[in-house]
Protein backbone atom coordinates (compact mmCIF):
# COMPACT_ATOMS: atom_id res chain seq x y z
CA UNK A 1 0.00 0.00 0.00
CA UNK A 2 2.85 2.38 0.89
CA UNK A 3 4.53 1.61 -2.45
CA UNK A 4 1.33 2.54 -4.32
CA UNK A 5 1.00 5.69 -2.20
CA UNK A 6 4.61 6.67 -3.00
CA UNK A 7 4.08 6.05 -6.71
CA UNK A 8 0.98 8.25 -6.65
CA UNK A 9 2.92 11.02 -4.88
CA UNK A 10 5.88 10.77 -7.29
CA UNK A 11 3.68 10.96 -10.38
CA UNK A 12 1.54 13.61 -8.68
CA UNK A 13 4.60 15.75 -7.88
CA UNK A 14 5.77 15.49 -11.51
CA UNK A 15 2.35 16.51 -12.84
CA UNK A 16 2.00 19.26 -10.21
CA UNK A 17 5.28 20.76 -11.43
CA UNK A 18 4.32 20.30 -15.09
CA UNK A 19 0.78 21.63 -14.79
CA UNK A 20 2.00 24.53 -12.61
CA UNK A 21 4.26 25.46 -15.53
CA UNK A 22 1.55 24.90 -18.17
CA UNK A 23 -0.62 27.89 -17.42
CA UNK A 24 -2.23 30.58 -19.59
CA UNK A 25 1.14 32.35 -19.86
CA UNK A 26 2.79 29.14 -21.08
CA UNK A 27 0.16 28.74 -23.81
CA UNK A 28 0.32 32.40 -24.85
CA UNK A 29 4.14 32.55 -24.83
CA UNK A 30 4.45 29.44 -26.99
CA UNK A 31 2.05 30.75 -29.63
CA UNK A 32 3.46 34.30 -29.67
CA UNK A 33 7.08 33.17 -29.87
CA UNK A 34 6.29 30.66 -32.65
CA UNK A 35 4.81 33.58 -34.59
CA UNK A 36 7.96 35.68 -34.18
CA UNK A 37 10.62 32.96 -34.60
CA UNK A 38 8.87 30.39 -36.76
CA UNK A 39 10.51 26.95 -36.92
CA UNK A 40 13.61 28.35 -35.14
CA UNK A 41 11.56 28.46 -31.95
CA UNK A 42 12.29 24.70 -31.78
CA UNK A 43 15.90 25.56 -30.88
CA UNK A 44 14.69 27.78 -28.03
CA UNK A 45 12.50 24.93 -26.74
CA UNK A 46 15.40 22.46 -26.92
CA UNK A 47 17.69 24.87 -25.05
CA UNK A 48 15.07 25.49 -22.37
CA UNK A 49 14.47 21.73 -21.90
CA UNK A 50 18.20 21.12 -21.27
CA UNK A 51 18.32 24.02 -18.78
CA UNK A 52 15.07 22.91 -17.12
CA UNK A 53 16.36 19.37 -16.47
CA UNK A 54 19.59 20.70 -14.94
CA UNK A 55 17.68 23.08 -12.68
CA UNK A 56 15.15 20.51 -11.49
CA UNK A 57 17.63 17.73 -10.77
CA UNK A 58 19.86 20.01 -8.70
CA UNK A 59 17.07 21.64 -6.69
CA UNK A 60 14.87 18.58 -6.06
CA UNK A 61 17.85 16.48 -4.92
CA UNK A 62 19.04 19.10 -2.41
CA UNK A 63 15.51 19.49 -1.01
CA UNK A 64 15.17 15.71 -0.69
CA UNK A 65 18.50 15.03 1.07
CA UNK A 66 18.27 18.07 3.37
CA UNK A 67 14.63 17.20 4.16
CA UNK A 68 13.99 20.94 4.28
CA UNK A 69 12.06 23.42 2.17
CA UNK A 70 13.96 25.89 0.01
CA UNK A 71 13.43 28.90 2.29
CA UNK A 72 14.77 27.02 5.32
CA UNK A 73 17.81 25.89 3.32
CA UNK A 74 18.47 29.51 2.26
CA UNK A 75 18.10 30.79 5.84
CA UNK A 76 20.66 28.22 7.03
CA UNK A 77 23.10 29.55 4.44
CA UNK A 78 22.49 33.19 5.38
CA UNK A 79 19.92 34.41 7.92
CA UNK A 80 17.18 36.37 6.15
CA UNK A 81 18.00 35.02 2.67
CA UNK A 82 15.14 32.54 2.80
CA UNK A 83 12.70 35.29 3.75
CA UNK A 84 13.87 37.42 0.81
CA UNK A 85 13.52 34.54 -1.64
CA UNK A 86 10.09 33.71 -0.20
CA UNK A 87 8.94 37.30 -0.74
CA UNK A 88 10.12 37.26 -4.37
CA UNK A 89 8.50 33.92 -5.08
CA UNK A 90 5.19 34.82 -3.43
CA UNK A 91 5.08 38.07 -5.43
CA UNK A 92 5.72 36.16 -8.66
CA UNK A 93 3.23 33.46 -7.65
CA UNK A 94 0.51 36.03 -7.00
CA UNK A 95 1.17 37.78 -10.33
CA UNK A 96 0.93 34.44 -12.15
CA UNK A 97 -2.18 33.46 -10.21
CA UNK A 98 -4.10 36.56 -11.25
CA UNK A 99 -3.42 35.52 -14.84
CA UNK A 100 -4.30 31.91 -14.03
CA UNK A 101 -7.71 32.93 -12.67
CA UNK A 102 -8.34 35.02 -15.77
CA UNK A 103 -7.21 32.14 -18.01
CA UNK A 104 -9.59 29.70 -16.33
CA UNK A 105 -12.44 32.16 -16.93
CA UNK A 106 -11.46 32.44 -20.61
CA UNK A 107 -11.40 28.65 -20.88
CA UNK A 108 -14.93 28.28 -19.50
CA UNK A 109 -16.10 31.11 -21.75
CA UNK A 110 -14.81 29.22 -24.82
CA UNK A 111 -16.34 25.95 -23.59
CA UNK A 112 -19.75 27.14 -22.42
CA UNK A 113 -20.12 30.76 -23.54
CA UNK A 114 -20.32 32.13 -19.99
CA UNK A 115 -18.92 35.50 -18.91
CA UNK A 116 -15.17 35.53 -18.15
CA UNK A 117 -15.67 36.96 -14.65
CA UNK A 118 -18.29 34.33 -13.83
CA UNK A 119 -16.01 31.63 -15.24
CA UNK A 120 -13.07 32.83 -13.14
CA UNK A 121 -15.16 32.77 -9.96
CA UNK A 122 -16.42 29.23 -10.74
CA UNK A 123 -12.84 28.11 -11.42
CA UNK A 124 -11.60 29.60 -8.15
CA UNK A 125 -14.42 27.75 -6.39
CA UNK A 126 -13.31 24.42 -7.92
CA UNK A 127 -9.69 25.06 -6.88
CA UNK A 128 -10.78 25.96 -3.35
CA UNK A 129 -12.87 22.77 -3.16
CA UNK A 130 -9.68 20.70 -3.63
CA UNK A 131 -8.26 22.19 -0.42
CA UNK A 132 -11.48 21.61 1.52
CA UNK A 133 -11.05 17.85 1.08
CA UNK A 134 -9.46 16.05 4.02
CA UNK A 135 -6.87 14.31 1.81
CA UNK A 136 -6.10 17.53 -0.09
CA UNK A 137 -2.61 16.41 -1.13
CA UNK A 138 -3.84 13.21 -2.75
CA UNK A 139 -6.77 15.02 -4.39
CA UNK A 140 -4.36 17.60 -5.81
CA UNK A 141 -2.12 14.83 -7.23
CA UNK A 142 -5.02 13.05 -8.94
CA UNK A 143 -6.54 16.27 -10.29
CA UNK A 144 -3.20 17.43 -11.75
CA UNK A 145 -2.76 14.06 -13.52
CA UNK A 146 -6.29 14.10 -14.97
CA UNK A 147 -5.98 17.66 -16.28
CA UNK A 148 -2.50 16.93 -17.65
CA UNK A 149 -3.72 13.94 -19.67
CA UNK A 150 -6.70 15.90 -21.02
CA UNK A 151 -4.41 18.70 -22.20
CA UNK A 152 -2.02 16.32 -23.95
CA UNK A 153 -4.81 14.47 -25.80
CA UNK A 154 -6.48 17.72 -26.91
CA UNK A 155 -3.24 19.33 -28.15
CA UNK A 156 -2.21 16.16 -30.02
CA UNK A 157 -5.48 16.39 -31.99
CA UNK A 158 -4.91 20.06 -32.83
CA UNK A 159 -1.23 19.53 -33.72
CA UNK A 160 -2.15 16.75 -36.17
CA UNK A 161 -4.98 18.85 -37.64
CA UNK A 162 -2.66 21.81 -38.36
CA UNK A 163 -0.33 19.63 -40.50
CA UNK A 164 2.96 21.25 -39.35
CA UNK A 165 6.12 21.12 -41.53
CA UNK A 166 7.94 18.53 -39.39
CA UNK A 167 11.09 18.47 -41.53
CA UNK A 168 11.64 22.20 -41.19
CA UNK A 169 10.85 22.08 -37.46
CA UNK A 170 13.50 19.38 -36.88
CA UNK A 171 16.10 21.21 -39.04
CA UNK A 172 15.62 24.60 -37.36
CA UNK A 173 15.66 23.01 -33.91
CA UNK A 174 19.31 22.15 -34.64
CA UNK A 175 20.18 24.99 -37.06
CA UNK A 176 18.07 28.05 -36.17
CA UNK A 177 17.96 31.08 -38.46
CA UNK A 178 16.63 33.38 -35.71
CA UNK A 179 17.52 33.62 -32.02
CA UNK A 180 16.29 35.82 -29.17
CA UNK A 181 17.64 35.78 -25.60
CA UNK A 182 14.39 37.18 -24.18
CA UNK A 183 12.45 34.15 -25.41
CA UNK A 184 14.89 31.73 -23.75
CA UNK A 185 14.77 33.59 -20.43
CA UNK A 186 10.98 33.85 -20.57
CA UNK A 187 10.56 30.17 -21.46
CA UNK A 188 12.90 28.97 -18.72
CA UNK A 189 11.35 31.41 -16.23
CA UNK A 190 7.86 30.26 -17.17
CA UNK A 191 8.77 26.56 -16.86
CA UNK A 192 11.14 26.33 -13.87
CA UNK A 193 11.44 29.90 -12.61
CA UNK A 194 10.02 31.32 -9.41
CA UNK A 195 7.70 29.02 -7.48
CA UNK A 196 7.37 26.42 -10.29
CA UNK A 197 10.74 24.71 -9.79
CA UNK A 198 9.98 24.10 -6.11
CA UNK A 199 6.39 22.87 -6.50
CA UNK A 200 7.23 19.20 -7.03
CA UNK A 201 10.14 19.14 -4.58
CA UNK A 202 8.04 20.61 -1.79
CA UNK A 203 5.17 18.25 -2.66
CA UNK A 204 7.46 15.19 -2.30
CA UNK A 205 8.66 16.53 1.04
CA UNK A 206 5.08 16.86 2.27
CA UNK A 207 4.36 13.32 1.04
CA UNK A 208 7.28 11.99 3.12
CA UNK A 209 9.47 11.07 0.12
CA UNK A 210 12.86 12.35 1.26
CA UNK A 211 16.36 11.32 2.29
CA UNK A 212 19.29 9.91 0.30
CA UNK A 213 17.53 6.57 -0.26
CA UNK A 214 14.71 8.33 -2.15
CA UNK A 215 17.04 10.14 -4.61
CA UNK A 216 16.49 7.76 -7.59
CA UNK A 217 12.71 8.23 -7.25
CA UNK A 218 13.09 11.99 -6.81
CA UNK A 219 15.26 12.29 -9.93
CA UNK A 220 12.79 10.25 -12.02
CA UNK A 221 9.90 12.41 -10.81
CA UNK A 222 11.82 15.60 -11.70
CA UNK A 223 12.60 14.40 -15.24
CA UNK A 224 9.00 13.20 -15.66
CA UNK A 225 7.70 16.66 -14.75
CA UNK A 226 9.94 18.38 -17.31
CA UNK A 227 9.05 15.73 -19.91
CA UNK A 228 5.30 16.35 -19.53
CA UNK A 229 5.68 20.14 -19.71
CA UNK A 230 8.06 19.83 -22.69
CA UNK A 231 5.72 17.49 -24.55
CA UNK A 232 2.88 20.00 -24.26
CA UNK A 233 5.22 22.83 -25.35
CA UNK A 234 6.42 20.87 -28.42
CA UNK A 235 2.89 19.88 -29.47
CA UNK A 236 1.63 23.46 -29.10
CA UNK A 237 4.66 24.73 -31.06
CA UNK A 238 3.90 22.29 -33.90
CA UNK A 239 0.20 23.26 -33.90
CA UNK A 240 1.11 26.96 -34.11
CA UNK A 241 3.79 26.33 -36.75
CA UNK A 242 1.31 24.42 -38.90
CA UNK A 243 -1.10 27.37 -38.89
CA UNK A 244 1.67 29.91 -39.54
CA UNK A 245 3.12 27.87 -42.42
CA UNK A 246 -0.27 28.07 -44.17
CA UNK A 247 -0.08 31.90 -43.94
CA UNK A 248 -3.31 32.00 -41.94
CA UNK A 249 -3.96 35.17 -39.94
CA UNK A 250 -3.71 34.66 -36.17
CA UNK A 251 -5.79 36.92 -33.94
CA UNK A 252 -3.36 38.89 -31.75
CA UNK A 253 -6.06 39.43 -29.12
CA UNK A 254 -6.23 35.69 -28.35
CA UNK A 255 -3.47 33.96 -30.33
CA UNK A 256 -3.77 30.47 -28.83
CA UNK A 257 -7.54 30.29 -29.37
CA UNK A 258 -6.99 31.49 -32.91
CA UNK A 259 -4.44 28.72 -33.61
CA UNK A 260 -6.78 26.01 -32.27
CA UNK A 261 -9.73 27.34 -34.29
CA UNK A 262 -7.76 27.77 -37.53
CA UNK A 263 -6.31 24.27 -37.16
CA UNK A 264 -9.48 22.36 -36.25
CA UNK A 265 -12.48 24.65 -36.71
CA UNK A 266 -15.17 24.91 -34.01
CA UNK A 267 -14.00 21.66 -32.41
CA UNK A 268 -10.56 23.24 -32.13
CA UNK A 269 -12.03 26.30 -30.41
CA UNK A 270 -13.81 24.09 -27.86
CA UNK A 271 -10.57 22.15 -27.32
CA UNK A 272 -8.84 25.48 -26.71
CA UNK A 273 -11.39 26.14 -23.97
CA UNK A 274 -10.68 22.73 -22.42
CA UNK A 275 -6.89 23.17 -22.59
CA UNK A 276 -6.99 26.74 -21.28
CA UNK A 277 -9.27 25.76 -18.39
CA UNK A 278 -7.19 22.67 -17.50
CA UNK A 279 -3.92 24.62 -17.74
CA UNK A 280 -5.23 27.55 -15.72
CA UNK A 281 -6.98 25.71 -12.90
CA UNK A 282 -4.03 23.37 -12.25
CA UNK A 283 -1.75 26.43 -12.23
CA UNK A 284 -4.06 28.15 -9.72
CA UNK A 285 -3.69 25.11 -7.46
CA UNK A 286 0.06 24.73 -8.00
CA UNK A 287 0.81 28.42 -7.54
CA UNK A 288 -1.23 28.73 -4.34
CA UNK A 289 0.10 25.48 -2.83
CA UNK A 290 3.76 26.24 -3.57
CA UNK A 291 3.63 29.94 -2.64
CA UNK A 292 2.16 29.08 0.77
CA UNK A 293 4.75 26.32 1.23
CA UNK A 294 7.36 29.12 1.26
CA UNK A 295 5.90 30.73 4.36
CA UNK A 296 4.40 27.85 6.34
CA UNK A 297 7.69 27.05 8.13
CA UNK A 298 7.95 30.65 9.40
CA UNK A 299 5.14 30.24 11.93
CA UNK A 300 3.48 27.19 13.44
CA UNK A 301 -0.03 28.60 12.94
CA UNK A 302 0.54 28.94 9.17
CA UNK A 303 1.52 25.28 8.98
CA UNK A 304 -1.45 24.22 11.12
CA UNK A 305 -3.87 26.24 8.95
CA UNK A 306 -2.08 25.60 5.64
CA UNK A 307 -5.18 24.79 3.59
CA UNK A 308 -7.00 27.89 4.86
CA UNK A 309 -4.03 30.08 3.93
CA UNK A 310 -3.95 28.48 0.45
CA UNK A 311 -7.67 29.20 0.05
CA UNK A 312 -7.06 32.83 1.11
CA UNK A 313 -4.29 33.10 -1.53
CA UNK A 314 -6.70 31.88 -4.23
CA UNK A 315 -9.41 34.29 -3.03
CA UNK A 316 -7.03 37.28 -3.09
CA UNK A 317 -5.92 36.40 -6.64
CA UNK A 318 -9.54 36.14 -7.74
CA UNK A 319 -10.62 39.41 -6.10
CA UNK A 320 -7.71 41.30 -7.71
CA UNK A 321 -8.65 39.96 -11.14
CA UNK A 322 -12.39 40.62 -10.73
CA UNK A 323 -11.98 44.20 -9.48
CA UNK A 324 -8.69 45.32 -11.01
CA UNK A 325 -8.11 43.08 -14.01
CA UNK A 326 -4.68 42.25 -15.37
CA UNK A 327 -2.36 43.96 -17.89
CA UNK A 328 -2.16 42.11 -21.21
CA UNK A 329 1.61 41.59 -20.79
CA UNK A 330 1.44 40.46 -17.13
CA UNK A 331 2.07 36.77 -17.82
CA UNK A 332 4.97 37.41 -20.20
CA UNK A 333 6.57 39.84 -17.72
CA UNK A 334 6.06 37.46 -14.79
CA UNK A 335 7.80 34.70 -16.75
CA UNK A 336 10.74 36.98 -17.50
CA UNK A 337 11.00 38.06 -13.82
CA UNK A 338 11.05 34.41 -12.76
CA UNK A 339 13.87 33.89 -15.26
CA UNK A 340 15.86 36.60 -13.47
CA UNK A 341 15.17 35.03 -10.05
CA UNK A 342 16.28 31.56 -11.19
CA UNK A 343 20.09 32.13 -11.10
CA UNK A 344 19.77 33.34 -7.49
CA UNK A 345 17.71 30.41 -6.24
CA UNK A 346 19.80 27.84 -8.13
CA UNK A 347 23.05 29.33 -6.75
CA UNK A 348 21.65 29.07 -3.23
CA UNK A 349 20.78 25.38 -3.72
CA UNK A 350 24.19 24.59 -5.25
CA UNK A 351 25.98 26.19 -2.30
CA UNK A 352 23.72 24.28 0.09
CA UNK A 353 24.59 20.98 -1.65
CA UNK A 354 28.10 21.25 -0.17
CA UNK A 355 27.16 22.31 3.37
CA UNK A 356 27.30 19.32 5.73
CA UNK A 357 25.08 21.14 8.25
CA UNK A 358 22.36 21.09 5.57
CA UNK A 359 22.88 17.85 3.61
CA UNK A 360 24.86 15.76 6.11
CA UNK A 361 27.21 13.22 4.49
CA UNK A 362 25.54 13.45 1.06
CA UNK A 363 27.93 13.93 -1.89
CA UNK A 364 26.37 15.95 -4.69
CA UNK A 365 27.41 14.61 -8.14
CA UNK A 366 30.16 16.83 -9.60
CA UNK A 367 28.74 16.65 -13.12
CA UNK A 368 25.38 17.89 -11.83
CA UNK A 369 27.01 20.75 -9.91
CA UNK A 370 29.02 21.78 -13.02
CA UNK A 371 25.83 21.57 -15.09
CA UNK A 372 24.08 23.78 -12.53
CA UNK A 373 26.92 26.34 -12.48
CA UNK A 374 26.87 26.54 -16.28
CA UNK A 375 23.13 27.21 -16.15
CA UNK A 376 23.67 29.96 -13.54
CA UNK A 377 26.36 31.55 -15.73
CA UNK A 378 24.27 31.37 -18.91
CA UNK A 379 21.07 32.63 -17.27
CA UNK A 380 22.95 35.46 -15.49
CA UNK A 381 24.60 36.52 -18.77
CA UNK A 382 21.32 36.44 -20.69
CA UNK A 383 19.42 38.23 -17.90
CA UNK A 384 22.08 40.97 -17.71
CA UNK A 385 21.94 41.47 -21.48
CA UNK A 386 18.16 41.76 -21.43
CA UNK A 387 18.23 44.21 -18.51
CA UNK A 388 20.83 46.37 -20.27
CA UNK A 389 18.71 46.41 -23.43
CA UNK A 390 15.64 47.37 -21.40
CA UNK A 391 17.47 50.22 -19.63
CA UNK A 392 19.30 51.67 -22.65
Amino acid sequence: MKQISNRTALVGAAFLMATSAIGPGFLTQTTVFTQSLGASFGFVILTSIIIDIGVQLNIWRVIAVSEKRAQDIANMLMPGLGSLISALIIFGGLAFNIGNVAGAGLGLQALFGIDVITGSVISAGIAIAIFLIKEAGRAMDRFAQLMGFLMIIAIIYVAISSVPPLGEAVLRTVLPTKLDLVTIITLVGGTVGGYITFSGGHRLLDAGIKGTAALPQVSRSAVMGISVASLVRILLFLASLGVISQNLLIDEGNPTASVFQLAAGNIGYKLFGLVMFAAAITSIIGSAYTSVSFIKSFHKKIEEQENKVIIAFILVSTVIFVFVGKPVSLLIVAGAINGFILPVTLTVMLLAAYQSKIVGSYKHPKWLAVFGLLIVAVMTYMSANVLIRMLV
